[in-house]
């Protein structure tokens, strides 16, 4: 019966100082000091200006760090700048950056003064979809039947996209290369400039994001043909008429040879930082993503949702940049 009793003693105080240990741990680990500063590689107004403003007040609303929270946008160079000031910030654990591929794309194509490996990826928190626009009134009804017959005469049949060598083209490049087309590409300053000039029949397709055509699908001016992912949006709430994301065949259903082409939303901090500090920020970023807010954020924008932290993201990085070099290698824009 001692026996017994002192092991129960003994049993007692080795899990009260497992305890102990376990708040002291979590004690101990890292907080930031100062104002945390959110760097938006992006102008005003836009959809990483609007993630990192809902970051902003989420972090602030639920009150998940004792510190405050401002945005600053530094879009100049479709980003660079942005990327630039957070490589200068070497072990500065206070600063992050939000953006989307344009973090590890921009300096395969232009001399900036940084490369991402310069940089800490802390998480990607959704990825957006790109869809193939027409007009409303195209007599086209699958991509492919588009996409045939584009190749009869490809200078009527202008693709329009935002900014040159970024993501829109570099996906016309690849429909190009997979199915024989030879599109034109209209660079414009936005996706909205783009939705704008397909709503007016100035061009004859755009890839944008679900947002950025939405005005105009509702309104009946432009409609999907496809959208370029593995599977279909998830979403089924109805959007234009009687249909939802959910119901736009995927490109590879319509007979285009693309299987997915997304770009990732971003978060990343400056290099020379330390393995807490990231993990704190990763959980910042993963807590954010499980609020209703961010939800709501998702479903507005049609965004696929899905996290990755910092090893995931690594790993998207390092086989969307592979890809990306062999499109952009024969397309003649890397950097010498």
């Amino acid at each position: 019966m001692l026996a017994s009793h002192l092991k129960s003693i003994v049993a007692t105080a080795i899990a009260g100082m497992a305890l102990i240990n376990s708040a002291a741990i979590a004690q101990d680990a890292w907080q930031p000091t100062k104002t945390l500063e959110i760097t938006v590689a992006a102008g005003p107004g836009g959809g990483t200006d609007q993630l990192a403003r809902l970051m902003q007040a989420v972090i602030t609303k639920y009150k998940m760090t004792t510190v405050p929270v401002v945005v600053v946008n530094k879009g100049g160079g479709n980003g660079a700048e942005g990327f630039l000031d957070i490589k200068l910030a070497k072990g500065e654990a206070h600063k992050l950056i939000v953006g989307t591929n344009n973090a590890y794309l921009l300096p395969l194509v232009s001399k900036l003064g940084y490369n991402w490996t310069e940089l800490t990826p802390v998480a990607a928190v959704a990825q957006d979809d790109f869809i193939l626009w027409t007009y409303a009134e195209a007599p086209y009804k699958t991509a492919k039947e588009y996409l045939d017959t584009a190749k009869s005469d490809p200078s009527k049949y202008r693709m329009g996209g935002s900014q040159s060598k970024d993501v829109d083209q570099t996906l016309t490049l690849l429909i190009n290369k997979v199915h024989g087309t030879k599109f034109v590409y209209i660079p414009f300053k936005s996706g909205s400039e783009a939705a704008t000039q397909l709503a007016g029949k100035h061009i004859s397709f755009n890839v944008n994001n679900p947002s950025e055509n939405l005005s105009q699908w509702k309104a009946g001016q432009v409609k999907p043909l496809c959208v370029f992912s593995k599977s279909r949006m998830a979403l089924t709430t109805k959007v234009a008429g009687d249909m939802a994301w959910s119901d736009i065949p995927t490109c590879k259903e319509q007979g285009v040879a693309i299987d997915e082409y997304r770009f990732p939303r971003t978060v990343f901090m400056p290099g020379g930082v330390t393995q807490p500090q990231i993990q704190f920020y990763t959980d910042l970023m993963r807590r954010i993503t499980q609020t209703p807010e961010f939800n709501e954020y998702v479903e507005r924008n049609a965004l696929a949702a899905g996290f990755l932290d910092s090893t995931a993201l690594k790993n998207y990085i390092a086989a969307d940049e592979q890809r990306a070099l062999k499109i952009f290698g024969d397309a003649g824009w890397l950097v010498k």
